[in-house]
């Protein structure tokens, strides 16, 4: 069995409902016709679309360590929106999930990054997921691929959903004490569907944090 089903803190799940203003029902399974607005908007294609996590990453001016080991490969292969916030909330939102594999590796949820990323039930829910991987003695390894990205901003300008999908069919787990990766057959529990509220932090300098996580697990729209 290659991937260990993490639980979503019910809390989180719950917080679906509060996502923004424009959003439909809490339950994002029950539909998919609930289409999330700005999926028409227009984008500019950056130099290169598929951003991988890269060694030495470190993306803020307040030189916020986000880098990984080779063998943890994140890639974001989407568009930036030309709203600057959008585009920003869309940046940090990949550096949030820079910073729970980075707290994977460097087998601790107090990382800084994890500090200057997450907050409110964004910091509870990645905790969690670094915690069982540590709890588990396990690790990551391979290419993770986060796609078919949309952004909306909410009224006020103080916060933005960030959508995407997820595709871990070649990302695995390891044993950190043998190195043993654990592979299995590519299935619907590779495909994984997440809606981020980003916060704009007013003193960071740019920095959105992610206050609010949505996960839909085994999400076929993502295949």
């Amino acid at each position: 069995m290659k991937r260990r089903s993490l639980p979503v803190a019910a809390a989180l799940v719950a917080s679906a409902a509060l996502l923004l203003t424009a959003c439909g029902g809490g339950d994002d399974k029950s539909s998919d016709n609930d289409k999330i607005a700005g999926v028409d908007q227009g984008t500019k294609t950056p130099e290169e679309s598929a951003k991988p996590s890269g060694a030495g990453a470190t993306d803020k001016p307040d030189g916020v360590d986000v880098s990984l080991p080779k063998d943890m490969n994140l890639v974001f292969d989407w568009d930036e929106p030309e709203d600057k916030d959008e585009a920003a909330a869309m940046d940090d939102a990949a550096n949030y999930v820079r910073a729970i594999y980075r707290g994977v590796d460097k087998r601790t949820s107090n990382d800084a990054a994890l500090a200057a990323y997450a907050t409110g039930d964004g910091l509870k829910y990645a905790q969690t997921q670094i915690d069982a991987r540590l709890d588990g003695g396990w690790t990551s390894t391979g290419t993770r691929r986060h796609y078919q990205a949309t952004t909306r901003s909410a009224p006020n300008g103080n916060s933005v959903e960030v959508a995407f999908c997820v595709d871990s069919s070649k990302f695995y787990s390891k044993e950190v004490k043998t190195g043993k990766v654990l592979k299995g057959a590519p299935s619907i529990t590779d495909f994984d569907y997440f809606k981020i509220i980003m916060a704009a932090v007013p003193t960071g300098d740019g920095l959105w944090q992610a206050s609010k996580v949505y996960v839909e697990e085994k999400a076929a729209k993502c295949q």
